[in-house]
């Protein structure tokens, strides 16, 4: 008798029902979105069989933008609404835009929280909507293609974008109408797909040089599971810049004003980019330049001159490289295999330079643009639930330290950078003076020792404290980073119960090599930090000597000390005063050694008297019989 595949009441799916997922690669220069088809992960080709979709968006007033090719073509002739590369400005602050000195061709202007809006003829556009509409054509990209609605997608992100920058990227998700079932960074989706295809295991270096983020990750393949053994990078440095270099070089060889090439950078742009991809098999060509006065300059650029604009660059992604190893612990012999991810990577002068710091061939026979798109769609696979007995485990890591703010503005680091996630880390702290009900909470990033120097992301606060002596409270901040990298802190004091959280959604982003200016920053300075935290702890602890102090020489001082002693006690409480804000450590422990070697028998004498207080009425029998 045939039997009938049945579902429960209320079971979305069959349990033999393929569920569609899709992995997106929503990349500076190019995007792609990839889907597991009769077992096999492959890019999704538009109509035209194209696989590569500009990220590009071209916006008309009361019409629908176009995305792609389309939007490409308007790229010279209308610039201030064709927009790309808007990667850049994800999770960024209108002011981190401007310092990264880069030439935008449209209008910039500040908006709610400080992000920035592009303005165009169909109004003001956060990057968020114009990455939204981007990830919208993609999405029917995929469900043409599929036939049937995703059920969820994963998203590459850069391994240093920032929580800001995350957000944003999700937020742009939400905006086009899919469910993010993860965030994955770009190196490890390239890990995926290049381990599973090869069966690989062992220590591998993925190296994503994209169009406009770098990335370089050590990764440890055993068994099926990814370990993040470290990560660094730049989220405003790629392929981009070289372009860019190039298309300043022909100003200058032009004799083209900064000002005069805003309307048309673009094509300045397009020219350079074409230039350098010929010269991956020419040794030089002509350039030919459209100049303000309808006239054009034509001028020769060989493999040497690019290679004198480009070298600078590409030596910068090195720094990252070596710090990526000293944090694994490992060095260049200790690399199984290299992994080149990204289109900027086809370049011959990236592939020598990357063979010369590792010592060994890097593996270019992966295509380098569709690689994270495959790796993505591999992964949405799995947690779309198709491949339930599916095995293979993603450990990333947080790229900076997590912590909070402590008394003397110091930095108690709970999450240290490296750490997989996803995790949760918890520390007690307590009360700083007697009868505290509230607590104000401050978390940072970065790896230095004080506040100042790291970069704040949220504040918040408990409140609800029951009043006690300095010291005695128990408050418990827990710190958890789920699997996309996104932070929430929660306090709660043990005791009473209460408690308060945030989840972490700061405005925007890091400034371009802030996180790697943080790196090597504490590096350089770790010694200076080292004093500095004594210091600061040392002034600490003298304010709460000073504090305790006077609480007790006004509560019972006149009636326990004897004149002499109460006039000791107090020049001694000045000295203490005197150095307590300056930068002698040592006059700082003496002054507080002093005051506790005067103020010994007082402390004897307040207990006696507390005691005696606490008896007065009563029999020893009453105690006793309480035990």
């Amino acid at each position: 008798m045939p039997l009938l595949q049945i579902s429960e009441p209320n079971q979305s799916a069959a349990p033999h029902q393929h569920r569609l997922a899709a992995g997106i690669d929503l990349g500076t220069t190019n995007s792609l979105i990839a889907s597991v088809r009769s077992g096999i992960a492959e890019t999704l080709p538009d109509a035209r069989g194209v696989h590569l979709l500009p990220s590009i968006v071209h916006y008309q007033a009361n019409q629908l933008p176009e995305v792609g090719v389309d939007a490409k073509t308007f790229a010279v002739q209308d610039p201030l609404n064709t927009i790309a590369s808007v990667k850049r400005l994800m999770g960024r602050g209108l002011a981190d835009v401007k310092m990264t000195g880069t030439q935008l061709p449209y209008d910039l202007v500040a908006s709610a929280g400080g992000m920035p809006s592009i303005r165009t003829v169909a109004g003001e556009l956060s990057p968020v909507q114009v990455s939204a509409d981007i990830l919208k054509a993609l999405k029917q990209r995929a469900e043409d293609t599929l036939g049937g609605e995703l059920t969820g997608v994963v998203i590459t992100v850069p391994a240093y974008f920032d929580d800001a920058q995350r957000q944003a990227t999700k937020d742009a998700a939400k905006l086009a109408g899919l469910q993010v079932l993860r965030l994955l960074n770009e190196p490890t989706a390239a890990a995926v797909a290049y381990g599973l295809d090869k069966q690989a295991e062992g220590i591998h270096a993925i190296y994503d040089l994209g169009g406009g983020t770098f990335d370089i990750s050590i990764l440890r393949l055993h068994r099926g599971v990814f370990e993040v053994m470290s990560t660094a990078g730049d989220s405003a440095l790629g392929g981009d810049d070289i372009d860019r270099e190039i298309a300043l070089w022909m100003m200058q060889q032009a004799g083209i004003a900064e000002d005069a090439a805003r309307s048309h950078i673009r094509e300045l742009l397009d020219i350079a980019r074409a230039a350098k991809e010929s010269l991956s098999t020419q040794h030089s060509i002509t350039l030919d330049v459209p100049l303000a006065t309808g006239t054009r300059w034509q001028g020769e650029f060989t493999h040497e001159d690019l290679i004198k604009l480009a070298d600078p660059l590409i030596q910068k992604t090195l720094v990252p490289c070596r710090r990526a190893l000293r944090d694994a612990g490992i060095s260049a012999e200790d690399i199984s295999a290299v992994v080149l991810v990204g289109g900027s990577t086809r370049m011959p002068r990236v592939r020598e330079k990357v063979e010369s710091f590792f010592g060994r061939k890097p593996h270019v026979d992966i295509d380098p643009d569709k690689v994270v798109a495959i790796g993505a769609a591999i992964q949405a696979d799995i947690l779309a639930g198709n491949k339930p007995d599916n095995e293979m485990l993603l450990l990333d890591v947080t790229p900076l330290a997590l912590g909070i703010e402590t008394m003397g503005g110091l930095v108690e680091k709970i999450i240290p950078r490296n750490t997989p996630i996803p995790t949760a880390r918890a520390q007690e702290f307590t009360t700083f003076k007697d009868g505290q009900t509230a607590m104000a909470l401050h978390v940072v990033q970065g790896e230095r020792d004080l506040v100042v120097d790291c970069r704040s992301l949220a504040r918040f606060e408990l409140r609800g404290i029951p009043p006690m002596v300095a010291g005695a409270a128990r408050i418990r901040v827990t710190f958890q980073v789920d699997a996309d990298g996104l932070l929430s802190v929660a306090a709660r004091e043990e005791m009473t119960g209460v408690s308060s959280e945030i989840t972490v959604k700061p405005s925007y982003g890091l400034q371009d090599n802030e996180i790697t200016r943080m790196l090597q920053e504490s590096i350089v300075n770790a010694e200076i930090d080292l004093k500095l935290r004594a210091l600061r702890e040392q002034q600490v602890e003298a304010d709460r000597v000073v504090n305790a102090l006077r609480s007790a020489l006004q509560a019972d001082g006149h009636v326990l000390l004897k004149r002499e002693e109460f006039v000791n006690i107090a020049a001694a409480l000045d000295e203490l005063l005197s150095v307590a804000n300056g930068t002698d450590i040592q006059a700082i422990k003496h002054a507080i050694s002093k005051v506790d070697d005067l103020t010994k028998e007082y402390a004897a004498r307040r207990m006696d008297h507390a005691i005696r207080q606490a008896m007065q009425g009563h029999t020893i029998n009453e105690f006793t019989e309480k035990l």
